[in-house]
């Protein structure tokens, strides 16, 4: 008769292994890191590579001829090119944002240039947003304890609302927001229509500008002297964007005001 304490784990062969799983959890929370690594990589790439060189109104001067010759010959081509160069440029947070929206309205008109780096910079946002939120934004939520957190509750309960005026009102940098909205708990769905909608009244504008910037690079040049963004985007353009925001941000406003029980 066999004895059944020989078939215990104890009495098992010492060559026996126990398997373990290799998705270990140090490895799990390590891997969260790799798509804001990428971010970086990519960043210093460009750099390295000078493309700040190209993506400036100097370059466009001396090769505006040129690459309107070749839109004109390779049209679709060439929208596809710029809107996958534009979400790139935004994903890797190179600083061109406004430079290149130039370029789309120069190049495409403001219509489709606008629509353009409409969609190309809120692809290239939410990539952003998603990278930086897999590798910071839980671990910050957990640690973040009186007005931190009550300030993250409010600016996640009007999540929408919010972003939408930061947004219009471009005061802070670009690729700011796309981070600073990641380590909150936003969902994607909402980071992604408040950015494509709060972005398009500025973004049609740099693409009308850009739709008339050659006079400005002719002049320039004559004068001996490089367009800088600042002969283009005039203080009013500027008020106004302000403005857009300023009424973008009572519906927000006032719904916190019913809340707290304030009577208008």
């Amino acid at each position: 008769m066999t004895d059944d304490r020989s078939l215990r784990p104890d009495n098992l062969s010492p060559h026996v292994v126990e398997t373990r799983s290799p998705n270990t959890p140090g490895q799990k929370s390590a891997w969260r890191f790799a798509p804001v690594l990428v971010v970086a990589a990519g960043l210093a790439l460009g750099y390295a590579l000078g493309l700040q060189d190209y993506l400036s109104l100097a370059f466009l001067a001396e090769q505006r001829q040129a690459l309107r010759s070749y839109v004109d010959a390779n049209f679709l081509w060439s929208a596809i090119l710029f809107l996958f160069a534009y979400i790139l440029a935004v994903a890797f947070s190179f600083p061109a944002a406004s430079v290149l929206t130039i370029f789309g309205g120069f190049l495409f008109g403001w219509m489709i240039g606008g629509a353009l780096v409409a969609i190309g910079a809120t692809v290239g946002a939410s990539m952003l947003f998603l990278a930086t939120r897999s590798a910071f934004g839980g671990f910050l939520r957990q640690r973040v304890d009186g007005v931190v957190k009550k300030l993250a509750d409010g600016f996640r309960e009007n999540a929408f609302g919010y972003l939408f005026v930061i947004r219009l009102a471009p005061v802070f940098p670009f690729f700011v927001v796309n981070i600073a909205a990641a380590l909150f708990d936003i969902s994607l769905g909402r980071f992604f229509l408040a950015t494509f909608f709060g972005i398009l009244p500025g973004t049609f504008a740099y693409a009308y500008l850009g739709q008339g910037v050659d006079s400005v690079l002719v002049a320039a040049q004559a004068n001996g002297t490089e367009a800088q963004l600042s002969d283009l985007v005039t203080t009013e353009i500027t008020l106004a964007f302000f403005a857009l925001a300023l009424v973008a941000l009572i519906p927000t406003v006032f719904r916190q005001i019913r809340k707290r029980g304030i009577s208008p």
